[in-house]
């Protein structure tokens, strides 16, 4: 995310602007593993905050989220998560589990947002005023810090979930389809985190 040039607007001043006082920025992660959840944060930063740093968490080593998910959660007004399990994935679909992850994550603030900035051409079903931002996590401060705390959130979940099932190597792909974990699955088959609806998945 590029610096603002002086005396620029960030998107969440322009819809403070408007009338706005609490805007929530929403981002997913994990829609296109092979196993687990998909998860979804929504963040409420402070007007004129700055987070240096902040950024699309693809763009940041694993250390630099973990550091910068700490700064996020310390001056945030609001921070939650919410996260769908592949069950509930293979049910309906990944886009619609990514929709219920982030409504889960505005229900379960601790501030209620009054307006929400959604990473994505999306829309999500809720009454709260809202917009889609294709692109977000590289132009909007409070979705790249949901992206981050997401990020972080998904990849600890995938650690612990390497204790359970160490054949898949879960705690160096986090359910991305890599070579290993392809491998895996022909050797072993799916577990029980895996989204068999994936065509991958059972090949």
């Amino acid at each position: 995310m590029k610096p603002l040039p002086a005396g620029a607007m960030s998107l969440e001043d322009t819809v403070r602007r408007r009338g706005f006082q609490l805007v929530a920025g929403i981002d997913e992660v994990g829609r296109g593993p092979l196993a687990g959840p998909v998860v979804a944060a929504a963040v409420v930063l402070p007007a004129g905050l700055e987070l240096p740093g902040v950024k699309d968490s693809k763009l940041l080593t694993a250390a630099r989220r973990e550091a910068c998910s700490r700064k996020i959660l310390d001056c945030a007004l609001g921070v939650a998560l919410g996260s769908v399990e592949a069950s509930e994935i293979d049910r309906t679909n990944i886009l619609q589990a990514t929709f219920q992850a982030m409504v889960q994550a505005v229900a379960a603030l601790s501030v209620s947002p009054d307006y929400l900035l959604i990473d994505g051409p999306y829309r999500i079903p809720l009454s709260i005023d809202q917009e889609g931002i294709p692109g977000g996590d590289r132009q909007c401060l409070s979705i790249a810090a949901a992206s981050i705390v997401a990020k972080v959130y998904r990849d600890r979940l995938m650690c612990d979930y390497h204790r359970q099932y160490p054949e898949y190597g879960f705690d160096r792909n986090k359910g991305y389809g890599t070579a290993e974990h392809l491998e895996a699955l022909r050797r072993h088959g799916p577990c029980p985190i895996h989204r068999v609806s994936f065509r991958r998945v059972v090949c």
